[in-house]
């Protein structure tokens, strides 16, 4: 199973019966107690399979950024909060204004 990025954590009550067969289960499947329990509601719920195989830095790869700053890497402060940012660097002197 591929885990999705974001995961809401839940805490449930079970029976002593219940937990018994969710570890059986489990072991039997050679999977976490959390991931049966996460098959068992998505097949009782009919959610459908929208995770996607991929994680969250490939996703953000897939995206297409292209052409940033080529020295990013080495200048990220002054991208962030330096000279070079749009938020935090030089302002354009204003003349006229007083």
């Amino acid at each position: 199973m591929v885990y999705n990025v974001y995961m809401i954590r839940k805490q449930i009550y079970l029976t002593p019966q219940i937990d018994t067969e969710l570890n059986i289960l489990a072991r039997s499947k050679g999977k976490s107690v959390a991931e049966v329990v996460r098959e068992i509601l998505k097949k009782s719920l009919k959610v459908k399979n929208t995770e996607k195989p991929s994680s969250l830095l490939l996703d953000l790869a897939n995206m297409g950024f292209k052409g940033g700053p080529k020295d990013l890497s080495a200048n990220l402060f002054d991208y962030l909060y330096g000279d070079k940012s749009p938020n935090y660097g030089r302002r354009k002197k204003v003349t006229g204004r007083r």
